[in-house]
């Protein structure tokens, strides 16, 4: 989440006069994350989210997530549900931009999941791919193997201003992934972004998924690998294996995982943190001026990418068989 787009108290209380939420108390930025303006909004009916959409997300791809949204809480996954103003509509426009509300859910997200955290995760994973099915909308991943190049591309020697080399190393391990990635796994709608700031926890409990805007159909077991990139490193980047066993044995007591999968996981995870690296170098590249955004690190995706270089077996990640 992050804020690029201004919103006035005038503006936005035009805007929720198309929806029965009551009077505007109150509203601020949520400076997290890197892809829309989010903003946390009090009235008269309680609290809600408000979505602007920009960057990366497509117009033509809203209803896609707006409707998995739906789709996933009617088979009990805890998302934010769209609010439909009185046109029955759930995407609208404000300050030029396509705009969302959804409900608010409570709960905290926790920067340093703990090993309970990371079960309850892999849990969730897959119980939102077993809900996820019968969902029909397509979406390909535009971020999957086929999207990384022209990242790269789009980053091109300025990467070695992050790093000396890291164009060349970045391509080199692309060429590789391009060359060796599965292409017959099973796939299925995946959320392809489910980093810890985007699942929310009361104490042990995880008590919400937000934040879908990446969803598309993929391998369901490369959801899986972004999770074991985004929870179970510790700040030195050792990968942290009673995490990563508990996330895996989460995942597997809802949804098995066949043996193609497994023997696929190091690439998968190869591929992720490459995945992230990319975006993450494009915008740390290219930050708009005066946006309230912190971009993020692309080197701590390096230093991933570089243990799972060095990865063989998916019992490094403590997949037991």
């Amino acid at each position: 989440m992050a804020v690029y787009t201004d919103v006035s108290a005038e503006e936005l209380t035009e805007f929720l006069a198309a929806y029965d939420l009551g009077p505007l108390l109150s509203f601020k930025g949520i400076a997290e994350g890197v892809e829309n303006s989010n903003f946390l909004i009090e009235t008269g009916r309680g609290r809600f989210i408000l979505t602007l959409y920009e960057k990366r997300v497509k117009e033509e791809d809203l209803p896609f997530f707006l409707g998995l949204m739906g789709h996933l809480a009617d088979r009990g996954i805890n998302c934010p549900l769209p609010v439909k103003a009185h046109d029955g509509k759930a995407l609208r426009v404000l300050a030029g931009k396509p705009a969302a509300i959804v409900t608010f859910l409570e709960g905290v997200s926790y920067r340093r999941p703990s090993v309970a955290h990371c079960q309850a995760l892999g849990t969730t994973l897959a119980a939102l791919h077993e809900a996820a099915r019968g969902f029909t909308p397509y979406r390909e991943n535009a971020l999957s193997v086929s999207g990384w190049r022209p990242l790269l591309e789009q980053a091109g020697a300025r990467a070695d201003e992050v790093a000396s080399g890291l164009a060349v190393a970045i391509r080199n391990e692309l060429d590789f992934l391009e060359t060796h990635w599965p292409r017959t796994l099973e796939t299925g709608i995946i959320h392809a972004d489910l980093f810890p700031n985007n699942v929310l926890f009361v104490g042990d409990q995880l008590s919400g998924v937000i934040d879908f805007y990446f969803a598309a159909r993929d391998a369901l077991a490369y959801d899986l690998a972004i999770c074991l990139n985004s929870w179970c490193f510790e700040p030195d980047f050792s990968f942290n294996l009673t995490k990563g066993r508990a996330m895996i044995a989460g995942y597997r007591s809802r949804r098995a995982l066949n043996r193609v999968e497994i023997d696929a996981l190091p690439i998968l995870c190869r591929g992720s943190a490459l995945r992230f690296l990319l975006t993450r170098l494009v915008d740390w590249l290219n930050v708009p001026p005066g946006a309230l955004v912190r971009p993020l690190d692309p080197m701590e995706y390096w230093k991933k990418l570089r243990f799972h270089q060095g990865v063989h077996a998916a019992s490094a990640y403590g997949l037991m068989e």
